[in-house]
């Protein structure tokens, strides 16, 4: 899915590079030109762990890039200085959402990460001629786990073709994939009929998380997504994210679930019964093995 508009039609995903350019910066509140930000080849604070997300904050760089018309002016005002016309400091501010330049050049939204800050310092890059790296002097809000490069990776090449990829992820990164799932998700696809009996592979749900991967999974296939939370999960059987309502859900290898999603085991989150419970108000039959 373009994000905002931008596809692969676009110059600065378009250009033959060595390296490719697999980070778009977008500004959500311009329009035209101004839209695009940059294309990057990586953005150093993008993925963090979390004990270093907890006790330091450090730059954020965009390594290999290449500056869109709102980033050459941030750019400009930083070569000028503060002081000299047109070196403001205001002028070297940037605000963008962040998303992923697939292979076929298509850009998807990277969900509730983005980076605001001032330009502090650039170089040119050793990825490629005409390639910057630049130094913002913030981290970005909402970095995404270290393991969840991983996944972003995997659906450059298109759609999950096998089940199960999220398997061996611990809650953070499952976590992490329900919400690139949610990022890829199609709306232009017709919801699958009424009545319809699908089937949850439950050998893996031994967390929360688990379980959103692989209803997402039983719906709408590899990759698939139907919900992250309470409110998501209402929202999707209720039509329009793959199931038309109602629907029959068989809960294989439910004894996984009962076993590890029973408080304290559920860590905080909603016990196997209130999965259920929640199943139950939207009108959907669960049928457990």
């Amino acid at each position: 899915m373009p994000h905002g508009g931008w596809s692969k039609e676009d110059s600065l995903l378009t250009s033959v590079r060595p390296v490719p350019l697999r980070w778009l910066l977008v500004d959500d509140d311009a329009d035209g030109p101004d839209k695009a930000i940059a294309a990057c080849v990586d953005i150093d604070g993008l993925f963090e762990d979390v004990q270093h997300v907890l006790s330091a904050v450090r730059p954020t760089v965009l390594i290999g890039c290449d500056p869109a018309p709102a980033l050459r002016r941030a750019l400009d005002a930083l070569d000028r200085g503060t002081g000299d016309p047109g070196g403001a400091a205001w002028r070297r501010r940037i605000r963008a959402s962040i998303a992923s330049v697939a292979n076929d050049g298509s850009a998807t939204p990277v969900v509730g990460v983005h980076v605001e800050g001032a330009v502090a310092a650039v170089r040119p890059s050793a990825l490629g001629s005409g390639l910057v790296d630049v130094t913002l002097d913030t981290a970005i809000a909402g970095p995404m786990p270290r393991g969840a490069r991983q996944i972003w990776e995997l659906w450059r090449a298109g759609r999950p073709a096998e089940p199960g990829n999220w398997v061996g992820c611990d809650r953070t990164v499952r976590r992490q994939w329900t919400m690139a799932a949610l990022a890829h998700q199609r709306h232009d696809a017709a919801d699958k009929p009424a009545g319809t009996t699908y089937e949850l592979d439950g050998r893996n749900v031994t967390d929360v998380e688990g379980f959103y991967c692989a209803i997402g999974e039983a719906v709408n296939g590899p990759g698939g997504y139907f919900g992250s939370n309470a409110d998501a999960l209402h929202d999707c059987t209720r039509g329009g994210w793959g199931a038309a309502w109602p629907f029959k859900l068989v809960w294989r290898h439910s004894a996984v679930a009962q076993e590890h999603l029973t408080p304290p085991a559920a860590a905080g989150g909603p016990a196997f019964g209130q999965l259920l419970h929640w199943l139950a108000e939207d009108g959907i039959h669960v049928h457990l093995q």
